[in-house]
């Protein structure tokens, strides 16, 4: 599997997540190195991983583990290659269901540590199992989440790590940004695609990850779109302000992003646009939010605000592409990020 570093530091590990199995996972081998392109790793830079010392580890339903950390000089845009191997039948795999990043699946046996990649024959648009790679270095190195949906995700870029959260770690200084979206999330409820909503993931995604600064919000648009029946504005805010009380009590701050235009996508219809104008108002002026990063406007077309600019729109009209994802990055004000 295939990780963008955007840190600098000295070692790594990574932690395995069984969260949603329903039987115990024992990982044979991990390891980590510094991906050479496609399935391969550079030479002299593939690490074996420990769990506590032991070169395997199961993990329990609902758990997770964390490796030891592995000696690897990295720096900020390098691509990690992480490698595990599963000698038994995992049951319901715990994933990142959109990665927009190429991964390599293996041949059967342990080719963990095969610095070549003749063995990773499949490939797949998936992380199996990794919920983070982690990168020690500098000690003031704060971390900014990004939280939200598919927008935030990805979905519409061409992979290669041209999501605005890229665009905009490449702006920032002794700053990492976390990568928090999943493609149909959203604030209020859980969905058996998409997964556990904002509200109930909060903790674990977001205000578990260590040197927490801030968190960008760009969330709501689901609840408007694949709710039945839709939430409402006032809905939606309530779990905004949720959310900002419980990373305010973690001692970050938050901003709120604005939710982009969506009119001409699939189950567009007024009343989703006057909740939208609602919840974007409320974001602006109400200064729940430390911060406010004006996603709709950078992204709208000028003389039709309710829709993506053509040149920003992947063509689904909801998401945003290349050049879109660019100028949501390029909208955020780095004053707002001390």
């Amino acid at each position: 599997m295939i990780v963008h570093s955007r840190a600098d530091g000295q070692a790594v590990r990574i932690r395995l997540s069984n969260t949603f199995g329903n039987r115990p996972v024992t990982f044979g081998r991990a390891t980590v190195g510094l991906s050479a392109g496609g399935g391969a790793v550079v030479a002299g830079t593939l690490r074996t991983l420990t769990f506590n010392r032991a070169a395997s580890v199961t993990v329990p339903v609902g758990r997770e583990a964390v490796s030891d950390p592995a000696p690897l000089r990295v720096t900020a845009g390098a691509d990690l290659a992480v490698s595990v191997y599963l000698p038994d039948d995992t049951g319901p795999a715990t994933y990142h269901r959109a990665a927009y990043q190429t991964n390599y699946v293996s041949t059967d046996g342990d080719h963990t540590t095969d610095p070549a990649a003749t063995n990773f024959t499949t490939k797949a648009g998936h992380w199996f199992f990794l919920d983070s790679v982690g990168v020690a270095g500098r000690s003031d190195v704060g971390t900014i989440v990004a939280l939200g949906d598919s927008i935030t995700d990805g979905s519409g870029s061409s992979g290669g790590n041209h999501r605005w959260p890229d665009v905009l770690a490449d702006r920032v200084a002794h700053q990492s940004v976390v990568d928090e979206g999943i493609a149909g999330n959203k604030v209020l409820t859980d969905d058996p695609v998409s997964g556990q909503s904002v509200l109930h993931r909060l903790d674990r995604d977001v205000l578990s990850q260590p040197g927490l600064r801030t968190v960008i919000m760009l969330e709501g648009v689901n609840d408007l779109r694949s709710t039945t029946p839709p939430a409402t504005a006032a809905q939606i805010i309530a779990g905004y302000r949720q959310v900002i009380a419980r990373v305010h009590g973690r001692g970050a701050r938050i901003l709120g992003a604005t939710i982009t235009p969506v009119e001409g996508s699939a189950r567009y219809d007024a009343d989703m646009e006057r909740q939208r104008q609602a919840i974007n108002s409320w974001i602006r002026t109400s200064g729940a939010f430390d911060g406010v990063v004006d996603f709709a406007t950078a992204v709208a077309d000028p003389s039709d605000p309710l829709r993506l600019l053509p040149a920003y729109d992947s063509g689904d009209h909801l998401h945003p592409n290349n050049a879109g994802y660019r100028a949501m990055g390029s909208a955020v004000d780095l004053d707002l990020l001390r």
